[in-house]
């Protein structure tokens, strides 16, 4: 029936477009409701928290930061002052601290080692990250555990250089020589970022890798670790030993010790697994 045949059909076809605007307007559908990205979102994404270690500074996590912040996460790089798993701890239990929420404790290399003790009783952080890490257990330290497996050569790279301490005794800082810097800890990174890296290392005070471990957060919170099969630093058996102890979920991967820098994706993706456990 053709609307100007009579008086119905454009009664009809008023109805019908009237009935459609209410559609409209109210946002409701012909078919059943269908759940939409906000329907399946997890919520609220943890803080992840990355600890740098020995030789490096907080800009070694430069890439991971730009996929994770790309990704949603909030970031925080915190500066590690290097002076000892106990005291440094302490320095970053201060900064998740002032986090609200959530925490994944991400730590690099002695980093590692700091994670383990700033964790410890704190129970918003719901996973750790251990990158080319430290996982001592309590009474072990990481020169002792560098030690207990065959393949480092950062003793012949190191460069030691004493200073003051406020009791009027020395003490000494431990840097990588800049011209071993690249083979020894950044073999797979650019020779130019590497050469930056190697100019602004922070030292670490040669007492920090001879202290003992006082507790493990590793113990009792989910763990999650990349082996760096290439690392002069902390031989790969090492590493190994230490995530199969903790019962870490564990990626490998053929890189240096500086793998956060040589392989951003790679050490992302490890974090967001955990952040998701």
């Amino acid at each position: 029936m053709s609307i100007t045949q009579n008086g119905r059909g454009r009664r009809l076809v008023a109805a019908l477009a009237a009935a459609a605007g209410v559609l409209a307007l109210t946002g409701a559908t012909a078919g059943p409701a269908t759940a939409g990205p906000a329907a399946a979102d997890r919520g609220p994404k943890p803080t992840v928290v990355l600890e740098h270690g020995a030789f490096a500074d907080a800009s070694s996590w430069n890439g991971v930061i730009a996929r994770l912040r790309h990704d949603g996460y909030p970031v925080v790089a915190a500066a590690n002052p290097l002076r000892g798993p106990a005291s440094d701890a302490a320095a970053l239990r201060g900064v998740i601290d002032h986090i609200d929420g959530p925490v994944v404790l991400v730590g690099h290399s002695y980093g590692g080692s700091v994670i383990s003790a700033a964790a410890v009783g704190e129970p918003r952080v719901k996973a750790l990250v251990y990158v080319a890490a430290f996982l001592p257990a309590p009474g072990e330290s990481a020169l002792q555990l560098t030690g207990q497996f065959p393949g480092s050569t950062l003793a012949g790279a190191l460069d030691p250089v004493p200073y003051p301490l406020p009791d009027g005794s020395t003490g000494t800082d431990l840097y990588i020589q800049q011209g071993k810097f690249r083979a020894q800890f950044a073999a797979d990174v650019p020779a130019e970022k590497a050469a930056l890296a190697a100019a602004t290392q922070r030292p670490i005070a040669q007492a920090a890798l001879t202290e003992p471990a006082t507790a493990a957060a590793w113990q009792t919170v989910p763990s999650w670790d990349i082996v760096t099969t290439q690392d002069l630093n902390i031989p790969a058996a090492a590493q190994r030993f230490m995530a199969e102890r903790a019962h870490a979920r564990t990626t490998e991967v053929a890189a240096s010790h500086s793998v956060a820098v040589s392989h951003p994706d790679l050490v992302a993706g490890v974090i967001e697994k955990a952040s998701m456990s």
